[in-house]
């Protein structure tokens, strides 16, 4: 098995309704479709063997062979790795990356990490290999940050992110790449990034934090059937690549105090896949970035052609998906369907601010589900971080073409906050079938100001009075008196 291209033609979008799976399964031209989806829903949990203390535990099994993926294969331990938690594997690690980068010509090779406690500092990948974790296996990041090498500023941030200047390497890394799967038997990469957490909340860290896992300019890469937790920033960060799949993960880190814990933050990436996936973590879930205000835009590189889809997520602090606040280079032509967010500040989220530049648009939402999240809908167009001064405040996001279809839920207190503004504007935003139970009683809980656009047939809770009303049949039934009523309330 080598990588598996994505072709964004051969998509296909399910559909998939929590609130009326009961009533299908006794349709019976439905039944073998509702079951096929339990089915596979089940399976994403099948996978994960530790989601979260106490909430969802499988059996451990016996050993199972490692499958091998390349024509050659290796196993850390031909290398002098040793698993105890204590030696460090770092020179071992690298030693059989170094081996397997003369093997592109014959097909590549396959790198074995068995059961154990492999503590390393950070590696680098190579083109044409695998990177296989087994049941049991565990790849620890040393938590001394003085064996992270410093990198320079991503050049569309120009800013290491929360610090001037260079910013820490990632855990494993990569650049330059094709052809790259990390794979296993659900074995863990663990970046302790408790330390970190601590360090940054007390202001001794004069650079910003590394990712877990960062492949930058690269291509045909395949992530799937791992677990990754605990990441000292941003947990998986694609940058500036092509043709990127990613299921069957498992990404966990504590859902409060761990600051900066995406989950998997696409940034600058062209045709992606993310699905089947479970993510518990300290901030966004999924954020797609394109990145920051001047130097964004400078860049160029839009995220595009990105479907995000049967996911599992959870998120106090932040957001299930967010687009932005890094957008500078543009994000366009997304797909977020079969989304379920639970027990989380907000549900998907889509921020801004005048600086950025850049826009989003062609996004479409499918087939939601929010289980106790505040705040469900939310676009907002003054989240005021910047790099530095050198930003052009004029320089406006242009935000339009984006679809709800099939949103539904319980324990919501606002189901939806669209807080455009008279220099960005959100344009042709459209609601559909929409049944979110809420916990306030008040009337504005459908939040707008500045925003045009329409409801198709009947939703719940009531639109704002921004949006044009057309029945089920695409007829105009009510035509917005003005788009531009704000009733936004942050108390709720």
């Amino acid at each position: 098995m080598m990588v598996e291209t994505l072709t964004l033609g051969r998509f296909h979008h399910h559909r998939l309704d929590f609130k009326r799976w009961i009533p299908a399964l006794v349709t019976s031209h439905r039944t073998l479709f509702t079951c096929l989806w339990i089915a596979a829903f089940a399976s994403i949990f099948v996978w994960q063997r530790h989601i979260v203390n106490g909430f969802f535990m499988i059996g451990r099994s016996s050993a199972r062979p490692m499958p091998k993926l390349r024509p050659v294969a290796f196993n850390l331990t031909d290398f002098g790795g040793v698993g105890d938690g204590v030696t460090v594997n770092t020179k071992a690690f690298e030693r059989a990356i170094s081996v397997i980068s003369k093997l592109g010509k014959k097909g590549g090779g396959q790198l074995n990490v068995p059961p154990g406690r492999w503590l390393t500092a950070p590696f680098n990948l190579t083109s044409h290999m695998t990177l296989f974790l087994a049941e049991d296996a565990v790849i620890l990041g040393i938590e001394d940050e003085r064996y992270w090498p410093l990198m320079p500023p991503l050049p569309s941030y120009g800013y290491g992110r929360e610090h001037p200047g260079p910013r820490y390497g990632s855990l494993i890394h990569g650049q330059n790449l094709k052809d790259v799967v990390i794979t296993g038997h659900n074995g863990t990469i663990n970046g302790q990034g408790q330390t970190w957490w601590k360090k940054y909340r007390q202001k001794l860290l004069n650079h910003t934090r590394g990712p877990l896992v960062q492949i930058m300019w690269s291509s045909d890469i395949l992530i799937t059937n791992i677990t990754l937790r605990d990441s000292p920033f941003w947990t998986l960060h694609p940058y500036d690549c092509k043709n990127i799949t990613i299921k069957h993960v498992t990404i966990l880190a504590p859902i409060f105090e761990a600051p900066n814990t995406d989950g998997i933050d696409p940034d600058s990436c062209e045709d992606m896949l993310i699905e089947n996936c479970y993510i518990s973590v300290g901030d966004d879930a999924i954020a797609i970035k394109s990145g920051w205000d001047q130097y964004g835009i400078a860049y160029g590189r839009p995220s595009m052609n990105i479907v995000i889809r049967n996911l599992v997520v959870r998120s106090m602090v932040s957001a299930g998906v967010s687009i932005g606040s890094e957008m500078s280079g543009g994000v366009s032509n997304v797909t977020v369907e079969n989304l379920v967010i639970w027990d989380s500040r907000r549900g998907v989220r889509i921020k801004t601010a005048p600086g950025r530049g850049g826009y989003v648009r062609q996004i479409s939402y499918r087939n939601l589900t929010f289980n106790n999240v505040r705040v469900g809908i939310v676009i907002k167009t003054d989240y005021n971080e910047h790099p530095d001064a050198g930003y052009d405040p004029t320089a406006l996001p242009v935000l339009k073409d984006i679809s709800f279809t099939t949103v539904h839920g319980q324990g919501t207190r606002v189901p939806v906050r669209i807080h455009g503004s008279e220099e960005i504007p959100v344009r042709n935003a459209t609601f559909r079938d929409m049944s979110v139970g809420i916990t306030y009683k008040k009337k504005h809980i459908f939040q707008c100001a500045f925003v045009q656009g329409r409801v198709i047939g009947t939703i719940f809770p009531a639109p704002c009075e921004n949006l044009d009303r057309y029945n089920e049949q695409g007829q105009l039934v009510k035509r917005s008196v003005s788009q531009n009523v704000t009733d936004i309330d942050y108390d709720i």
